[in-house]
């Protein structure tokens, strides 16, 4: 019965996600940028915007240049993810990829840089005033609900060992859509109540910063607006331009 319950809820909670992302995706790839508003010193090309964006995302520059201390517990937090995330991926494959066989060890440790950037970031929405009259309650508890999967799942690894192997029978089960037994432990049955909570309110929390970065204009635009004129498609009622001005996009 329990089992069933489970899977059921990983099921639902996988469609919550997919499909609420996918759609607040699709939002925003809909949604008219009217104006050009690229934060500067902005790349004047394409790739530049490309390099631009890698190095949001792979390095979080604009944090490390606003706050290093911020910077530091964010990395810690979203590259320990990172590792933890990847060396998962041994419960939803047989045999095992040799990649993930090599970071099991390094994965095991992420989940301390993870904590550590967790707990950093918690203790400074409540220490520095300023942070702490911005945040709402829901920012705390996606805090709370991260460290909650953490805690459990190192409690799982150092405290409380569970089986596995009967986890990964589990998971396995599921993407065949059968149902095998999950080990009844209070560690693994919390742990994946809360990843579950987690994947429902993904799509409708400010977790969607993770997509939505590629979709901010302040960081894909171009800054080229002293060469070409900036016009949203549903802006062609505007008068045409003056002979002689080319439009955005027509070199």
């Amino acid at each position: 019965m329990l089992s069933t319950l489970y899977a059921v809820l990983f099921y639902v909670a996988t469609i919550f996600m997919i499909v609420g992302t996918a759609m607040k995706v699709l939002k925003y790839a809909r949604t008219p940028a009217p104006l050009k508003i690229p934060v500067s010193p902005a790349p004047r090309t394409k790739k530049g915007v490309w390099f631009r964006m890698f190095k949001e995302v792979a390095f979080f520059q604009s944090l490390f240049k606003s706050n290093k201390w911020i910077w530091i517990f964010a990395v810690l937090f979203h590259a320990g993810m990172l590792l933890v995330v990847l060396r998962h991926i041994r419960y939803f494959t047989q045999p095992v990829w040799g990649w993930v066989e090599l970071i099991q060890p390094i994965g095991v440790y992420a989940s301390f840089a993870m904590l550590i950037g967790l707990l950093g970031l918690l203790i400074r929405r409540i220490v520095v005033p300023r942070i702490r009259y911005i945040s709402d309650p829901s920012d705390y508890l996606m805090l709370i609900l991260f460290l909650g999967i953490v805690i459990t799942g190192m409690g799982m690894k150092f405290v409380m060992p569970v089986d596995i192997l009967a986890v990964k029978q589990f998971f396995l089960g599921l993407m065949r859509f059968q149902i095998n037994e999950l080990p009844a432990s209070p560690a693994i049955l919390t742990h994946l109540g809360l990843v579950a909570v987690l994947m429902i309110i993904f799509p409708i929390s400010k977790l969607m910063h993770a997509p939505g970065v590629f979709f901010a204009p302040s960081r894909t635009q171009v800054d080229n607006a002293r060469e070409f004129r900036h016009l949203s498609a549903w802006a062609n009622q505007l008068p045409p331009l003056p002979e002689g001005i080319p439009e955005e996009g027509d070199v």
